[in-house]
């Protein structure tokens, strides 16, 4: 990340979205059913799913069948798991299935525009719970709740987003906005326009958010002094930089905790 003043490739998709029947579940060749009605193997392994997750919940569950569930509605008319496993092995997590850019889920065998719209609907839904938990709440009281959501909109990222958490005089988040994408490594911020932004918002506080794709949260130099750059142009018009944290894939580092502000 840098201050300013002022993949795995695989064979597109063979697969069409229609009615094909799977041999073996593992190593499976699409075939062509005949009728409307899926095979009894098919439907039985759905409905023993279905009655696990809502049984058990996700914690029931391994990630390649969780990743089923959101694909039955996608492919109705196919045995989808050697596809929840193809992505698993391409994309590494479930987390990062779901973060992975649509240009690069159409280059795994299997995934069309219908799944790629069901896995961008549950990541939506996913960053909007969470970010429920902590809009218009006291955000320094709510600090895991906080963490959690950062956690689950950038963490998965495989390029660099930053992030201003915006606060009123409560330390309420009174908005969370994206100021800028950026590539693996870097990603330009501009002061300036920070701190605008929380002029025109009316805001009193201010936090700071970027993800590294590397998942090491280690800030590095232009971190810190674009961190610093911010932080005196904010204290010139009345503002406070609570924190600045950086979000790895397990865990996250906070400017403050460590001495850094």
């Amino acid at each position: 990340m840098t201050a300013q003043a002022g993949g795995m490739k695989t064979r597109t998709s063979s697969f069409a979205e229609g009615p094909t029947l799977f041999g073996d579940l593992d190593e499976a060749q699409p075939v062509v059913v005949s009728s409307d009605r899926l095979p009894s193997y098919i439907t039985d392994h759905r409905k023993r799913l279905r009655e696990r997750f809502m049984t058990g919940g996700a914690e029931a569950m391994p990630d390649y069948e969780l990743l089923e569930l959101i694909l039955f509605r996608a492919l109705p008319r196919q045995d989808v798991k050697p596809l929840a496993r193809r992505l698993l092995e391409v994309f590494g997590s479930f987390g990062h299935v779901l973060a992975a850019p649509p240009a690069r889920l159409t280059e795994v065998t299997g995934v069309g525009d219908a799944v790629v719209q069901e896995l961008k609907i549950v990541e939506a839904a996913a960053q909007r719970l969470a970010r429920s938990r902590v809009l218009q709440r006291p955000v320094l009281s709510s600090w895991q709740a906080l963490l959690d959501y950062c956690h689950t909109a950038m963490a998965h990222r495989s390029t660099e987003q930053f992030r201003v958490l915006f606060l009123d005089r409560k330390n309420l988040l009174i908005a969370d906005e994206e100021q800028a994408r950026g590539t693996v490594d870097h990603v330009p911020v501009y002061p300036r326009e920070v701190v605008k932004r929380a002029l025109e918002l009316d805001a009193s506080a201010l936090i700071l958010v970027h993800n590294h794709p590397s998942g090491d949260p280690t800030p590095s130099q232009a971190d810190i002094a674009m961190t610093d750059q911010i932080r005196h142009a904010a204290e010139a018009l009345g503002l406070v930089l609570h924190d600045h944290l950086v979000i790895g894939k397990g865990r996250e580092l906070s400017f403050r905790a460590e001495g850094l502000l």
